[in-house]
């Protein structure tokens, strides 16, 4: 979250054209249409956590004495919400008219919270007998209805006609809202990551499988990737592993950091931001352009050090937002859904 509201540090910016930095300004772009760089992981690990939550709040929630009848209509109730704001967020300030949308991060949560909390009921082996299904379906819809220009064009594809036929236009830049299932994926394996940090107490058991886990999918997502390319616009399987590797990874590492060596201090500024993701995604989406440019009236953008610029000024907006969740936070005002 915290690399997404302040806009990747301004790396981008700075870097972009200067020889030698390109692969690094690289990194803080989504890809044309067919890889993967660091950008194209953050909707992955944040869906990611969101599945690793469930099991974890499930469990309570139980505990205390709450009906699984109960905790259905909160999670029907939750996918509505995030489904209405992620609307309002994606059409705020539109000139063209209110066009109902499914591929916002809101609305890919909510349809992905829903349909994992469904297979959360089940036992593993046939939630992982689902995956599998799920995984196939979306892979056979469109190798079997390939667009003029292929499978998994950036045109043409079945999920560009399904989007087509059902809201009467297409996303920008090759989005469909096909991708809800690759991305529920994702957030199956965070339920998974949840249910392994629900039911084994031991940190070396846990970190294990963690690693062995992410091998795996980095193995699967690179084998694929030659007859499915990686395409996060679609959620390809290929993408769904490859990103999931990049996610186990980053997650054992802060495991290891933070409850084995237990380094925790460094944490506070993303706790305080994690506890308000509801609300710093939202101000971001809608006002980060205002703050920046206020800001900028005071720091020039710090226009004496040319593009390099970029980063400070994108961190002292970084430290406004940050702040702004720090009021929040010492005041124990958290916005939640």
């Amino acid at each position: 979250m915290i690399l997404l509201i302040s806009h990747g540090f301004g790396i981008r910016e700075a870097l972009v054209g200067k020889p030698g930095w390109e692969w690094l300004a690289y990194q803080f772009e989504h890809v044309s249409y067919a890889g993967c760089t660091l950008w194209d992981l953050i909707q992955p690990a944040f869906t990611f956590i969101v599945g690793v939550a469930m099991p974890l709040s499930r469990s309570r929630r139980l505990a205390q004495g709450a009906s699984e009848s109960k905790l259905w209509r909160h999670v029907l109730w939750r996918a509505f919400a995030l489904l209405a704001l992620s609307n309002i967020l994606s059409n705020w300030g539109s000139t063209q008219g209110l066009r109902p949308q499914f591929i916002n991060v809101l609305c890919q949560i909510a349809i992905a919270y829903v349909l994992c909390f469904g297979l959360l009921q089940l036992p593993f082996r046939a939630q992982a007998v689902a995956a599998g299904g799920i995984l196939a379906a979306h892979y056979g819809l469109f190798v079997a209805f390939p667009g003029p220009e292929g499978a998994f064009a950036l045109t043409g594809n079945i999920g560009a006609v399904l989007d087509k036929a059902v809201l009467g236009y297409n996303y920008s830049g090759g989005y469909t809202t096909l991708n809800a299932l690759g991305n529920a994926m994702t957030v199956l394996f965070g339920v998974w990551t949840g249910m392994l940090l629900d039911h084994t107490r031991d940190h070396g058991r846990r970190l294990r499988i963690l690693l062995g886990c992410a091998a795996c999918a980095f193995v699967l997502g690179l084998a694929i990737a030659p007859w499915v390319p990686m395409v996060k616009r679609l959620w390809t399987v290929s993408f769904t592993f490859f990103s999931a590797g990049w996610v186990l990874l980053a997650f054992a590492k802060c495991y290891w950091l933070v409850e084995v060596r237990g380094w925790r201090r460094w944490t506070f500024p993303a706790v305080v931001v994690g506890m308000n993701c509801i609300f710093i995604y939202s101000f971001s989406q809608v006002l980060h352009g205002w703050l920046s440019r206020g800001l900028a009236a005071f720091t020039k953008k710090f226009i004496v050090i040319g593009s390099y610029g970029a980063i400070p000024h994108n961190l002292v907006v970084l430290t406004v937002m940050w702040g702004m969740c720090y009021w929040l936070y010492r005041r124990k005002i958290f916005f939640k859904i």
